[in-house]
């Protein structure tokens, strides 16, 4: 008899019998299965499951890893198994071979999905298993053209549009829910030239990890370029004639005024690309040249919520958690826009959930739909600020809050009330460095006293990008940079033997960009009775950083370089993203 799927897990280190009871609780109560519970409450990794589940069934494992999770080249593998299909049913043909064709599942137990590929492509079918989100990834080089931005932009605008206008075609092409299945192709007729051009640049930026896209005119060119992993990079621009018309589509998808073009418009809407629905912000300003364009793309699907994940050093999760643990107190991670403090907080209420506490949130805006949580929106406009929604959910028998932001004076107090009145606080703020965060609030006006009796702990977080596994490059750097890593990082001199340093190259997987997305360093300072001490006398940033170091906790810079002499970034990242005073 096989093995049940826990047991394997079980056998493998995997799952403990109290994770084990926590996630069949959490299975449950949200009518999911164990697999999806382990791997929500980030207990079992996704690709541990998929292993197990490959025991189990005794079936070939397939990851990029382990080199098979690469189609054939040459054997026109797309014919066997169509797009649509392979997306809808989540399988990927990896290779075909005397009347058996080789396709990798996210679910091999399947039988009526093996009979119907096996009456669809003719041929006996082996499969293989991979987890989902690689087999997704998988799916996306596979079937995505790599060209298709520049076939759209080359091909001839439709004349019939050029006399009618586009803003009366456009119109017509926009659905009724402000979605647009990117999946599907756009309807032919005069006016889809411009729709398809739109489609095209979403799908490109969408299949190359995008986090924005900003579209702008100047004089005598147009600039199209993509934020990846941080940086901006120019690709193929429309044509100068089609901006006005590409502007007014997202227009009317995100349901803004195309007439209006003095003033600033913001507004959203919805894609449906690869079985995922993806949101975009939209912001579009006035320039001296005309509109300028810029879509934030907020993928929930590419966000990972496991802490494990996120790029905490292990003394910097135990310190996290402990904190998070408390029954009350404030914690605060502070970061420029975009450093990924949603992300972290997140993903630490996600880790540290439990039916038994009452978890709210008040977000601008919620970004990530967290099961179990109650999460607010505010909206400034009619009252609903983060210190008016704050009151409110002292009201509501919170146990732990989290608050988007604190921007004022206001929202600082309500703060440390909650903190002072049982309430365990987790917070944003926009300072340079973790202790920061004392300073800041003391200006706000809060009591340094009632600060230090309540400050848990305090961080800060910066992303750097992570070299492209396929096709970073080894290489010895100067002795004074290797002297400089061993005096910044904190590291032991005997440990130098062991590290090993890499440099971007760029290959066809990475865009060749030489990186593959982004990790979080941080710095975690956990107040202690010396800090405490500090914070009640002065707010001298220099006196209050050598008590916060004196704890033996790392500076950013440190954290940094923990990752380059393990190969994760490059030295130019560390030098580019953090000074040596972090």
């Amino acid at each position: 008899m096989a093995k049940k799927l826990v047991e394997i897990l079980e056998e493998q280190g995997k799952l403990s019998a109290e994770n084990l009871a926590k996630a069949t609780l959490h299975s449950q109560q949200n009518n999911i299965s164990i697999q999806d519970a382990l791997v929500t409450l980030a207990i079992v990794k996704e690709d541990d499951i998929a292993i197990a589940v490959s025991k189990q069934l005794a079936v070939p494992y397939a990851s990029r890893e382990n080199g098979i999770l690469f189609p054939e080249k040459d054997q026109n593998l797309a014919d066997f198994v169509n797009e649509k299909y392979a997306r809808d049913n989540l399988v990927l043909p990896l290779f075909a071979e005397e009347g058996s064709l080789a396709v990798v599942m996210a679910d091999p137990s399947n039988v009526f999905l093996i009979d119907n590929l096996k009456m669809m492509t003719g041929m006996e079918i082996q499969p293989f298993i991979a987890s989902k989100s690689q087999l997704l990834t998988a799916l996306d080089s596979f079937y995505t053209k790599k060209n298709m931005l520049e076939e759209v932009i080359s091909e001839k605008i439709d004349e019939n549009l050029e006399s009618s206008g586009p803003q009366e075609n456009l119109s017509d092409l926009a659905s009724p829910e402000g979605k647009l299945d990117l999946d599907r192709d756009a309807a032919t007729g005069p006016g889809t030239h411009y729709v398809k051009m739109v489609n095209a640049i979403l799908r490109q930026a969408m299949t190359e990890r995008t986090s924005d896209i900003h579209l702008e005119l100047f004089d005598e060119r147009v600039s199209l370029r993509f934020r990846i992993d941080g940086s901006l990079y120019e690709r193929t621009s429309p044509p100068k004639e089609a901006v006005s018309a590409i502007i007014s589509r997202i227009k009317i998808l995100s349901k803004l005024d195309i007439a209006e073009k003095r003033l600033p418009q913001d507004g959203s809407f919805a894609v449906k690309f690869h079985n995922r629905v993806i949101e975009l912000r939209v912001s579009v300003c006035p320039t001296v040249f005309g509109e300028k364009l810029v879509l934030r793309i907020l993928d929930k699907g590419s966000g990972d919520l496991n802490i494990d994940k996120l790029g905490f050093e292990p003394r910097q999760k135990k310190d996290f958690l402990e904190a998070s643990a408390l029954p009350h107190g404030l914690i605060f991670l502070t970061g420029p826009t975009g450093s990924g403090k949603t992300t972290t907080l997140n993903a630490v209420l996600s880790t540290i959930k439990t039916p038994e506490l009452n978890y709210m949130t008040l977000e601008d805006p919620v970004e990530y739909k967290l099961s179990g949580i109650s999460q607010v929106q505010v909206k400034p406009q009619i009252g609903l600020t983060f210190a008016a929604g704050l009151r409110s959910f002292l009201r509501q028998d919170p146990d732990v809050i989290l608050v988007g932001e604190v921007r004022d004076s206001e929202t600082a107090e309500s703060c440390l009330k909650a903190a002072m009145t049982g309430h365990l606080v987790l917070s944003t703020l926009h300072t340079n460095e973790a202790i920061g965060a004392v300073p800041r609030m003391i200006d706000m006006g809060v009591e340094p006293f009632l600060l230090a009796s309540s400050l848990a702990l305090v961080a800060a977080q910066r992303l750097v990008r992570v070299l492209c596994p396929y096709c970073k490059v080894p290489y010895i750097p100067a002795p004074s940079l290797v002297d400089q890593a061993l005096a910044e990082s904190m590291l032991s001199a005997r440990d130098k033997s062991s590290w090993t340093f890499f440099k971007p190259s760029g290959c066809p997987k990475c865009s060749g960009t030489g990186f593959q997305g982004r990790k979080a360093i941080y710095e975690v300072f956990k107040v202690n009775e010396e800090m405490r001490n500090t914070i009640y006398k002065t707010r001298d940033l220099v006196e209050l950083k050598k008590a916060a170091v004196s704890t033996g906790a790392w500076t950013l810079r440190a954290s940094a370089w923990r990752k380059a002499v393990k190969g994760i970034t490059s030295v130019e990242e560390v030098l580019a993203v953090t000074t040596a005073e972090e």
